[in-house]
């Protein structure tokens, strides 16, 4: 998972950090979709690091779309980046080296949140009966799905 940029835009190094993380992981889990209900402690890491990382860049993101945008939750970033971003919950990720897309924010077209979004929340929440939700299908599409939100950020904030 990639953009290419001239320069780098903010919370750009702090996703390569995360894409490493998850690069090593793929030398001992195939990311295929007969793999995608594994789980790990290092699965729950970069879980819930990923999670956290797309709250405060959707909630920047709000802020650059609306400058007195209050939102403050998934719900509240749904309502302001749908209205403003139509294409939004269509954005799609490739993974070519494993022959995957995803489409972390499809849900959003239906005005629902995100699958792994709720399980990220489980997880965070009841990780003691949650933790085979942080799986390598949560993982992988909240890392599309802060891909994604980086783009619409670094977008808006370089070009208005």
């Amino acid at each position: 998972m990639s953009i290419q940029e001239s320069s780098p835009p903010k919370y750009w190094n702090y996703y390569l950090a995360l894409e490493s993380d998850v690069a090593r992981l793929s030398r001992y889990v195939e990311f295929t979709n007969d793999n995608f209900n594994t789980y790990s402690m290092e699965l729950v890491k970069i879980f819930l690091s990923a999670g956290s990382e797309v709250d405060v860049i959707a909630k920047k993101l709000c802020r650059a779309v609306k400058r007195d945008s209050k939102a403050k939750n998934i719900d509240h970033y749904r309502r302001v980046l749908a209205t403003r971003f139509p294409t939004f919950s269509a954005m799609q990720v490739k993974i070519p080296r494993y022959g995957l897309v995803l489409t972390p924010w499809i849900n959003w077209k239906d005005k629902k949140n995100p699958d792994w979004w709720r399980e990220h929340n489980a997880v965070k929440h009841q990780r003691h009966d949650s933790y085979k939700l942080a799986n390598l299908h949560n993982v992988l599409n909240s890392m599309a799905g802060l891909l994604v939100l980086i783009y619409f950020y670094n977008n808006k904030t370089n070009h208005g």
